[in-house]
């Protein structure tokens, strides 16, 4: 499958945000998260985001940070 893309702004990550990732991951494997300027340009608070959105998607999902980036991939099982 192809890799889907998402920009994250200044709202930050909402229940909305949770949701919009989830029916990518509905048709993707992987979906790349931008960071926008808008939102951080910290490195601890990126890190603080990435759990955040981790912890709203659940177990089956894990993220790679790159520079402002995420990378997050659905598993078919338990990851963490």
């Amino acid at each position: 499958m192809t890799q889907s893309q998402i920009q994250l702004g200044k709202n930050k990550v909402t229940e909305k945000f949770i949701e919009t990732l989830r029916g990518h991951f509905k048709n993707h494997d992987d979906v790349k998260v931008s960071i926008l300027k808008s939102a951080t340009r910290d490195k601890a608070e990126m890190k603080k985001i990435t759990e955040e959105i981790l912890e709203g998607l659940g177990k089956n999902y894990t993220a790679k940070r790159l520079g402002f980036t995420l990378f997050l991939k659905k598993w078919r099982r338990n990851m963490r």
